[in-house]
Parts: structure tokens; sequence; C-alpha cells
């Protein structure tokens, strides 16, 4: 069975969309990815776009849009939703139909203050999230219950290098 994540960040504009792309590329066929935001930017961050084409992903489906459309009844079933910045995870969430695992992992956010940063933010960004993304693939979620599921993904998230917040 293919699991669905969303990633959230307030933007969707880096961080998700680069955990996105990531999930979808090393979880291929076991996970969909999907990226959304409490407050869409519109467009995703130019630098995170070059770096993900950079780094052989495709970036053709990628856009910045809002979490509201995985709240619709329309939306895909989501099994796990996963904040990658600490606005987002203090945020209310919508209703998520199905009550999919939560949990958080905190990445400081490459583009800054002003929405622009550097190449070498993305890259750090990128590699943590890379990292984070391999220990998932290294559970076994078919074995485990969904509390179970949501705990180990909240230690990757707590315990890896550059976590922004201890707390879920």
């Amino acid at each position: 069975m293919t699991r669905n994540v969303l990633f959230l960040c307030t933007g969707n504009s880096a961080r998700s969309i680069l955990a996105e792309a990531l999930l979808n590329k090393l979880g291929e066929g076991r996970f969909r990815a999907f990226s959304a935001g409490s407050h869409p930017r519109g467009v995703p961050n130019p630098l995170a776009m070059q770096l993900l084409e950079a780094r052989g992903h495709d970036t053709s489906t990628l856009r910045s849009k809002s979490w509201t459309e995985f709240a619709a009844m329309d939306a895909p079933f989501l099994h796990c939703v996963l904040t990658v910045c600490d606005n987002a995870k203090g945020e209310t969430c919508p209703i998520w139909p199905g009550h999919p695992v939560q949990t958080h992992w905190g990445i400081p956010d490459p583009a800054g203050e002003a929405d622009d940063g550097r190449m070498e933010d993305f890259e750090i960004a990128y590699a943590r999230l890379s990292r984070r993304i391999e220990a998932m693939l290294e559970l076994d979620e078919d074995q485990l219950g969904p509390k179970q599921w949501r705990d180990a993904l909240m230690q990757i998230g707590r315990e890896m290098e550059g976590a922004t917040d201890g707390t879920v």
C-alpha cells in the first residue's frame, strides 16, 4: 500500500517543497508526498527549485498551495501529516479526514526572514530532510500501529541534527 504524507510549513515555499520532492524520489512506490502551507507564498522559492533540479528531482508538479486543499472531501487520503517548521506546528490545523498520524520535524528556514536566503542554507535543509526521510524509510510502517509509527517519526524529528524544537 502506498502511504500519502503531507509536509506542512507556513509558506510552502522551501522546507515543505524540499521534503515533498525528497520523499517522492526516495520513497517512490512506497510513499506519495505532498506539501502545503497555512499561508502559502504562491510560488516555491527559486533557490529551493534550483537545488532540487541540480539534484535530479522532477520539479514540474511542485507548487505552493494552501493546506485547505488537503482538508477537502476530494483530497487524497492522508496517512501522515508532518510539520517541518515551528510556526506551522503551533497553528491550528484543519481537521484531516481519516485522522492521519501527525508529528513534527522542525528544520530552520533556509529562506530566512526576507524569503531569499543563501544556497548553503538550502543545502543544509536539504541534507537534514534527506537524513530524516532516509530514517523514515528504514521504519516498517506496516508492522507499526499508528501510535508506534507516530512515536518513531517524532523521535526522528527530535533527535536528528538541526532539530529546532524538541517538543511535539
